[in-house]
């Protein structure tokens, strides 16, 4: 059951570096604080967004967004490093995170959600495929 203190908001861009803590978490060392704070900034110029999940006035977890069109779906949001602080997680918050993301998308005339998941992230496709979202191919990256 979701706890009533549960808010969602989407973070200011003036604030977006709120963000850095929970983006150590899903990048561990990988990234560094210094790199991850200059990436962001540059993400807020480039139709970025990032939804805070809030439990009083603790930010708990974030869902990043990218908006654009696609030629194959118009107008669509992708869905960005979901990241939902251990403590919180299976109390239903990722169902009403996605609530908040349809209908945000709606309001910003989106025809299409879509996302990334890694592939060893077994947890991630089960939610995914309950909330409806179908595997349409493999996400490619090389590195140079």
């Amino acid at each position: 059951m979701i706890d009533t203190h549960i808010t969602f908001h989407i973070i200011p861009s003036e604030d977006i570096l709120i963000i850095i803590p929970l983006l150590q978490k899903l990048h561990g060392e990988g990234v560094s604080e210094v790199v991850l704070k200059e990436r962001v900034l540059e993400m807020i110029q480039q139709n970025y967004e990032c939804i805070g999940i809030y439990k009083s006035e603790n930010l708990i977890g974030i869902c990043g967004m990218w908006f654009q069109t696609r030629h194959y779906a118009g107008r669509s949001l992708e869905i960005d490093h979901v990241v939902i602080d251990e403590l919180y997680r299976g109390q239903g918050i990722g169902n009403k995170l996605m609530e908040f993301v349809y209908n945000y998308s709606k309001k910003k005339s989106c025809n299409w959600v879509e996302l990334n998941t890694y592939v060893d992230n077994f947890p991630s496709h089960k939610f995914y495929y309950n909330q409806g979202f179908v595997a349409k191919g493999y996400h490619f990256v090389k590195a140079l």
